[in-house]
């Protein structure tokens, strides 16, 4: 086998998370984490968090929520990507994080955890950007 049919083999058996996500989200609240977590655009391509996400059985990757908050010190976030990470997990109702570590959130993940929280509280009409 040359490299390149390795390495398109390897391609070819890595799980799209994101599209796992979204086909698994069950309710709107799920719906809004995977949402969220895929704008977010880094913690999600963390092999320990893709690992602890996502399994597979009888060939099909599927992506369980449970557990997750119990393992986010071994996942190596760094403290904003923590602090988004249980924050938007608490839109599941795992887990009890303060709304005061949004501090800790840059600009961009604070507008994706608005946009979430809009999502979760299925109101339309409040947008979250920049005003011109």
């Amino acid at each position: 086998m040359t490299v390149t049919e390795a390495e398109t083999s390897t391609e070819a058996t890595e799980p799209d998370v994101a599209a796992i996500l979204r086909r698994d989200a069950k309710g709107l609240r799920e719906r809004a984490v995977a949402q969220a977590l895929i704008e977010e655009g880094t913690i999600l391509g963390l092999d320990p968090v893709r690992s602890c996400l996502l399994t597979e059985i009888d060939g099909v990757w599927t992506c369980r929520w449970e557990g997750l908050l119990g393992r986010q010190y071994g996942l190596g976030l760094d403290e904003e990507q923590r602090a988004f990470y249980g924050l938007v997990l608490s839109l599941l109702g795992i887990g009890v994080n303060p709304l005061s570590a949004a501090h800790m959130l840059g600009e961009r993940r604070l507008m994706v955890l608005l946009r979430a929280i809009i999502r979760v509280a299925e109101i339309d009409t409040i947008a979250v950007g920049r005003r011109i």
